[in-house]
C-alpha cells in the first residue's frame, strides 16, 4: 500500500526478491497538470508495469474492497507513504501490517519527516519499520536503519538516500516476520520528541529576521516540494515568490532583514545576521530558474524587498 515515488522502490524490490505480491493498493487517479487530466500515482504506474492487480478505493472501509482483501488471505500488508488505515483493514493479515517511516521513530512522527529533519538542522535520521496500531506512527518498532544528513543534503537528496535504505529495511523486516524473528518494541514517549506535521502556507514561509542558518535549513528542507516562499514587495505591489536554493556568503547583514542587494549576476538578501546569495528562484507564473538566468531578463530595483 503506497502512493508516491518513495514507495516505488519498495514495490520494485519486493518483485525483484520474488515475494508473492497479491496486489497493490494506492490512491485514486487525481487531476494534475495544466489540463487537469486524471493522472495515476507513481505506485500505480509501477504496479501495472509489473502486471500486478491494483485497487484504488475512495474509502478504505468499503465493504467490497475489504471482502476482496480478506479472500486473498494475505500473510502481511506492507505500507509505505500511504494514508491512515482503519483497524478493520490493518487487522486482516495473519502476521500483521507494518509501515515504513522515513525517520528514526519515535522522532518525527507525521506526514513530512524528511523535510522537518532538515528544517530543524538534524545531522542524522533514518528509516523505521513498525506494526501499525490505532494512532499515527506510534506502533511497536520492528527495526531501523540510521542515515547521516550531510550539510549539502536537501530534501531531494535525503529522500533518495532514505528510499534506498527503506527498501533494504522492508526486505529485512519481511524476512524477520516470515521466520518469526520480528521482536518488536513499544515506542517510548518523552518531551524531547519532535514532530513532522503537514507542510502548509504558514510553516513554509521564510521569516527574514531569523538567523541565516535557520533560513538555509528551511529552504533546503523544502527544495523538492512545496518550496519555501516569501512575498516580494515592488512598487507597493505584493507577489508570492518561491526560493529553492540559497548559499551563505559569510557577509554580515547591514540592511533590514528582507532587503535586497543586486547586480547583474547575483542577488543577495539580508537576514538577522548574514547576507544570503539566492541561487534558484521562481517568480509567479514562471519556471524556477538559476538566478544568473533570471537576471538576464528581470531586474530587481533598489526599493524591492522580501517580507
Amino acid at each position: 500500500m503506497g502512493t508516491p515515488d518513495f514507495a516505488v522502490g519498495v514495490l520494485n524490490k519486493l518483485v525483484e526478491h520474488n515475494y508473492l505480491v497479491l496486489g497493490v493498493v494506492t490512491a485514486p487517479d487525481r487531476p494534475a497538470g495544466r489540463g487537469r487530466s486524471l493522472q495515476p500515482s507513481a505506485v500505480k504506474n509501477a504496479a501495472l508495469g509489473h502486471q500486478l492487480q491494483v485497487w484504488q478505493p475512495e474509502s478504505l472501509k468499503d465493504p467490497e474492497f475489504l471482502k476482496t482483501l480478506r479472500e486473498l488471505n494475505p500473510d502481511v500488508f506492507v505500507v509505505v507513504a500511504f494514508r491512515m488505515l482503519p483497524e478493520v483493514l490493518w487487522k486482516i493479515p495473519k502476521k500483521g501490517t507494518f509501515n515504513l517511516h522515513a525517520s528514526l521513530l519515535p522522532q518525527y512522527r507525521g506526514a513530512a519527516p524528511i523535510n522537518w529533519a532538515i528544517i530543524n538542522g538534524e545531522t542524522k535520521t533514518g528509516v523505521t519499520t513498525f506494526f501499525i496500531d490505532h494512532q499515527i506512527d506510534t506502533g511497536a518498532i520492528i527495526d531501523s536503519i540510521p542515515c547521516p544528513i550531510q550539510s549539502e543534503d536537501n530534501a531531494s537528496s535525503l529522500h533518495d538516500k532514505l528510499m534506498v535504505a527503506g527498501t533494504q529495511l522492508v526486505i529485512k523486516t519481511l524476512e524477520a516476520i516470515a521466520n518469526n524473528r520480528a521482536h518488536s518494541k513499544a515506542q517510548k514517549d518523552s518531551d524531547q520528541l519532535r514532530s513532522a506535521p503537514k507542510l502548509n502556507l504558514e510553516n513554509t514561509r521564510i521569516i527574514w529576521d531569523s538567523p541565516a542558518k535557520q533560513i538555509v535549513n528551511l529552504i533546503r528542507g523544502l527544495d523538492s516540494y512545496p518550496g519555501a516562499w516569501t512575498t516580494l514587495i515592488r512598487d507597493e505591489q505584493a507577489v508570492k515568490v518561491k526560493i529553492y536554493q540559497v548559499q551563505s556568503t559569510g557577509l554580515s547583514s547591514v540592511l533590514t532583514p528582507g532587503s535586497l542587494s543586486c547586480d547583474k549576476k547575483s542577488l543577495l538578501v539580508h537576514t538577522a545576521d548574514q547576507q544570503l546569495a539566492i541561487k534558484i528562484l521562481q517568480l509567479p507564473g514562471k519556471k524556477k530558474m538559476p538566478i544568473e538566468s533570471l537576471l538576464n531578463g528581470y531586474s530587481f530595483e533598489k526599493e524591492d524587498k522580501f517580507v
